[in-house]
């Protein structure tokens, strides 16, 4: 069915302090989840809507685009532009102030935990294209213990053109979870000593803990993990200096020559957990430890926190004996990265999506941490972190005060995530880990003045 010869449910109000733009996106998007249109239905091109409805062209290709990268419309090549199924999390994730306050026991949650990607801004049509050319190839016989050998070749061009590393062996891995599991495994022997960043990533923290390793907590501030505070003995180092997590610091240029020295020094193995390094929005990303001392530094990043966990796919770049004794382990349990997500990256890369997909990305998430914190900054509520990445920190006085929080924000159906849970130890700072990157920006403009007014 055709809507380029019938009228569009759409009402655009001129007065309005709302743009045309966001006014025209919203009425299609309501539309769509209502019924009124469907999976399938032709949309009129940006040009002719815009004759219909008396407004610029660059009103009508806003809107679009905005719809397009929450998966609500796709383009076809040459047919025109078409409605797609809604996404199953949009209507849950649009939560509007009023229910906020009134709905709370039956108004859907809205996540604002750390830690998911922005994963309604994969263009749909490039990744059901990326699917169908990955089943393409003949199913193996037999998995390759290093991952296939064109997934390989793509991150080393991923990694040289995004973040400036020169690989040498690389690795896939499912994921920055699973490879620490294996480095914990085949590569620290027993009983050692490994230092990670606390507060950090407690799964992390866990698999090192399994492998019948001895945890040791180094603090962290404002320019990162301390390389001085590293106990002496400790074999591993794990950290994530592009943007640590959960506090958002980035080490300086200093504490990594510093940590780097002592990892020679000391028979030390570096971790670096790159989690979403190519996520900044003031500068280029930051370099890599493992471009500075390549001989003591493992390399660790995955696809996410940039595109979905639906690929269950990371990699793992490292020094040569490293490698082999990962590659040992593997061949020892029989444990293989799986090929599927490997492969759908890809034929995303190939084709060029998985690059706009990251130009995209860093523009939405550059505007949505600009939304919280300006509305965050404008209450005197202080905001720590950089300009990076997909959440940030709201420092809290005590425990009392972040589980208090915390508890309000339920009430209020939103599910925030508190610094205390992120300590390997005793907690020795306090506050609220805002993710805003799994949820659509208009539900957390939605929510903003409630969320002001809670950590207020």
């Amino acid at each position: 069915m055709s809507y380029a010869d019938t009228a569009l449910p759409v009402s655009l109000n001129r007065t309005s302090g709302t743009p045309l733009a966001v006014q025209l996106a919203d009425a299609l998007r309501e539309a769509a989840a209502g019924g009124h249109l469907r999976g399938g239905d032709r949309l009129p091109s940006t040009r002719a809507l815009a004759e219909r409805l008396g407004v610029s062209r660059t009103v009508t290709s806003a809107a679009y685009e905005q719809l397009h990268a929450e998966g609500w419309i796709a383009g076809r090549h040459g047919s025109g532009t078409y409605v797609t199924t809604p996404p199953t999390r949009a209507a849950a994730s649009v939560v509007p102030p009023d229910s906020l306050v009134a709905e709370a026991d039956t108004a859907p949650m809205l996540d604002l935990t750390p830690g998911a990607p922005w994963a309604a801004g994969v263009d749909r049509a490039a990744w059901r294209r990326a699917w169908r050319a990955a089943a393409d190839p003949e199913p193996l016989t037999r998995a390759h213990r290093a991952g296939l050998p064109e997934y390989r070749a793509i991150v080393y061009e991923h990694l040289l053109r995004h973040r400036g590393l020169a690989a040498g062996s690389v690795l896939a891995t499912g994921g920055t979870t699973s490879a620490v599991v294996e480095l914990a495994a085949a590569v620290v022997r027993r009983g050692s000593a490994v230092a990670v960043e606390e507060p950090g990533y407690q799964r992390a923290v866990q698999a090192f803990r399994q492998a019948g390793l001895t945890v040791a907590g180094v603090p962290v501030d404002e320019e990162g993990m301390r390389p001085d505070a590293i106990p002496a003995g400790a074999r591993a180092v794990y950290c994530s200096p592009a943007h640590q997590y959960p506090m958002g610091s980035r080490m300086s240029a200093a504490r990594r020559v510093q940590l780097v020295e002592r990892a020679r020094a000391e028979n030390m193995l570096v971790i670096e957990d790159d989690y979403d390094g190519e996520l900044r929005f003031d500068v280029a990303p930051l370099p890599l430890l493992a471009a500075l001392a390549p001989d003591v530094v493992v390399h660790l990043g995955t696809t996410s926190k940039i595109l979905t966990p639906t690929l269950g796919a990371g990699w793992l770049v490292a020094p040569a004996g490293v490698a082999e004794s990962v590659l040992a382990y593997r061949d020892l349990t029989g444990t293989r990265p799986s090929p599927a997500g490997q492969r759908v990256l890809v034929e995303l890369a190939r084709a060029g999506d998985l690059g706009r997909h990251l130009r995209r990305l860093r523009r939405e998430l550059a505007v949505r941490r600009t939304l919280l914190a300006e509305a965050l900054s404008a209450a005197a509520v202080p905001v720590l972190g950089d300009d990076a990445g997909a959440h940030l920190v709201v420092p809290t006085e005590s425990p009392e005060d972040e589980s208090r929080r915390i508890a309000a924000a339920e009430r209020h159906a939103i599910r925030l995530d508190g610094l205390s849970r992120h300590f390997a130890g005793t907690p020795t700072a306090y506050g609220i880990a805002l993710g805003y990157g799994g949820c659509s920006r208009e539900a957390l403009i939605a929510a903003l003045p409630r969320l002001v007014q809670l950590l207020s």
